[in-house]
């Protein structure tokens, strides 16, 4: 299993902090969020992830170059980006990084979460879909990608930030994805997952309700309520809070 980890945001709402740090480099818990990421990912068995970077990406790269000389189980792919592609961009333009794999993951690197991600694809592997897309309870909907299901978890209406939101099931920008929405994936200079790919597949994607710790990072006030959440035991593997 290979997974897409995209990282190339500048983290304007994170400022002073993200001013010499990336995003993906803040600290929770005593570790950067790439290694939470690491450890999720091992735990499900990805075995190499590639990570887009753009903004102070050379700290980014010292960290993968770091990870990669000292680690086995999964290695980073460094892809630097010039100019931002948008989340469906960087997937498209890196294909061949997952060529000839059946499925695998698209995750957005500021969610700070303990979740299985080998469940979440098993999952995945169950249904006849395109694309699983992992959601979370929201408590503004409105702020939010909404997603509504039918009985059987298929997402059947999927509205960006709606005036009149059907659930508050949102999109927390973990994905199990299939090979087939390569043919979703157009020629434009930005391309953006929310926007421009899933709405192509209502009806073809199923939701996967996240029923562990969840949280995007990526707001000052989100930042600092995870590092009061955040309690986990990185070495003894054990969390509590």
């Amino acid at each position: 299993m290979k997974a897409f980890l995209l990282a190339a945001g500048m983290g304007s709402r994170l400022k002073p902090i993200t001013d010499t740090t990336p995003k993906c480099l803040v600290e929770i818990g005593g570790h950067p969020m790439l290694d939470w990421w690491a450890k999720l990912f091992i735990e499900a068995g990805v075995s190499e992830v590639l990570i887009n970077t753009h903004y102070l990406h050379e700290k980014v790269h010292e960290y993968i170059r770091e990870y990669n000389a000292t680690h086995r189980e999964l290695q980073w792919v460094e892809v630097y980006e010039e100019r931002l592609l948008g989340s469906g961009g960087t997937v498209r333009d890196n294909w061949t990084f997952v060529e000839g794999e059946k499925d695998f993951l698209i995750c957005y690197a500021d969610n700070l979460t303990d979740m299985d991600l080998g469940k979440m694809i098993r999952f995945h592997q169950s249904h006849p879909g395109e694309l699983t897309m992992g959601l979370f309870h929201t408590g503004v909907p409105k702020q939010c990608g909404i997603a509504a299901l039918d009985e059987e978890g298929r997402i059947c209406e999927f509205v960006e930030k709606p005036e009149n939101p059907k659930s508050n099931l949102a999109n927390a920008g973990v994905y199990v994805a299939r090979a087939s929405i390569r043919e979703l994936l157009k020629e434009q200079e930005i391309l953006d997952f929310g926007k421009d790919v899933l709405p192509q597949l209502i009806g073809r994607m199923y939701g996967y309700p996240i029923e562990a710790y969840f949280i995007d990072i990526g707001t000052m006030e989100n930042y600092r309520k995870a590092r009061e959440d955040w309690k986990y035991d990185y070495y003894k593997d054990t969390f509590s809070r």
